[in-house]
């Protein structure tokens, strides 16, 4: 096992930076992912660490070795692209075994290394198919077990389950957490899935325009996202625009009064400096708002009145879009609605919520 750094990493086409001073580490063992929405430079930052795009600055190392003149190939990573790029006139035994006939491993050791990943990814019995014989869920284990059988020091996977369906990708997330912790390979995950991160990952480095955004573990990211990005892309966010007008610091609590006039009482951290008359971001969870009949709410906390504009039953939970008095759309999540009442559109309603579950974010 080795850890991956990457030390102020630059990447430049043209005009656009695809990797802008990006610096990470990814801890020997761990599942650590780069999440971010399509087109953001995640992807360029994975061939870099693979060594297929050179960087025009900055430093990767494998453990202490460093890395930015070592050619793909002398890398040991194994990679599982978007597109599995099986051979197609190969049996899924061969397909596995094209990295170690390259690196002319001898025959009993490649049979026992393959025969290894077979039992491994589930996919004993299967090896005399082709990969037209197969389903897409096989195919995938295909290119994971290529990737592992030559015994890389670090796993790449780039959306890899990106072409299948909703609830394969579930079922085979699992299955690759799985393996790469029964093996304990350092593996960098791309994706642009924000529940596929959050649900398999150690620690996630959100990317955008390039550039590191936050980088933290999946509760971390969530419940304390650093900046509005973060806020509005991983989960879903209501932003109420305004300033601090208020500073409790017995409580250490601050009241903030929204650009519409609302006042909204938020807990701070006792890490942060914050002041009077600094401009912010007060940033909710749906999940944190309780909708009631207007005019029925009980008293405490912070409460914003509106009428339901859209209701969409999801199962497990419902989801309000509620208009507010000043024509902001806001959106609650009420799970497990099975013996609630749930609100028609156009009824009027009270939406409250705790201030510890308010976050401040700065507005630059």
């Amino acid at each position: 096992m080795v850890d991956v750094r990457l030390e102020n990493v630059t990447k430049r086409f043209g005009d656009v930076a695809a990797a802008d001073e990006v610096t990470f580490r990814a801890e020997e063992g761990q599942f650590f992912t780069l999440l971010g929405p399509s087109g953001c430079g995640k992807t360029t930052i994975l061939r870099i660490v693979a060594g297929f795009t050179m960087q025009d600055k900055g430093d990767v190392y494998f453990g202490e070795r460093l890395m930015n003149d070592v050619p793909p190939h002398r890398r040991n990573t194994g990679l599982v692209f978007q597109t599995y790029a099986l051979w197609p006139h190969m049996r899924v035994f061969d397909n596995i075994a094209f990295g170690l006939n390259l690196r002319k491993t001898p025959k009993e050791e490649k049979e026992r290394r393959v025969n290894e990943v077979l039992n491994l990814t589930g996919l004993k019995g299967l090896e005399r198919r082709l990969p037209s014989q197969l389903s897409g869920g096989q195919q995938q284990r295909v290119a994971l077990a290529r990737a592992l059988v030559i015994e890389p020091q670090v796993l790449l996977l780039d959306e890899p389950l990106s072409n299948l369906d909703a609830k394969l990708r579930v079922q085979m997330r699992t299955e690759i957490k799985s393996i790469q912790k029964r093996l304990a390979i350092t593996a960098i995950y791309v994706t642009h899935d924000q529940e596929e991160a959050l649900s398999i990952s150690d620690e996630i480095a959100i990317i955008n325009e390039g550039a590191v955004q936050q980088i933290g573990s999946p509760r971390s990211i969530y419940e304390d996202p650093r900046n509005g990005f973060v806020a509005g892309f991983i989960g879903l966010a209501n932003f109420l625009r305004g300033r601090i007008s208020e500073i409790d610091g017995t409580r250490l609590s601050a009241t903030v009064t929204t650009v519409e006039g609302v006042d909204i009482e938020a807990e701070l951290m006792m890490d942060e400096d914050w002041e009077k008359e600094l401009n912010v971001i007060a940033s909710v969870r749906p999940e944190a708002m309780v909708v009631y009949d207007h005019g029925s709410a009980p008293r405490g906390g912070n409460r914003i009145d509106g009428r339901v504009r859209l209701t969409s039953y999801l199962g497990n939970r419902v989801r309000y879009e509620v208009e507010t008095g000043w024509g902001e759309t806001l959106r609650a999540d009420i799970y497990n609605p099975r013996h609630q009442h749930i609100h028609g559109e156009g009824e009027k309603v009270s939406m409250v919520f705790e201030s510890k579950d308010v976050k401040l974010i700065r507005l630059e």
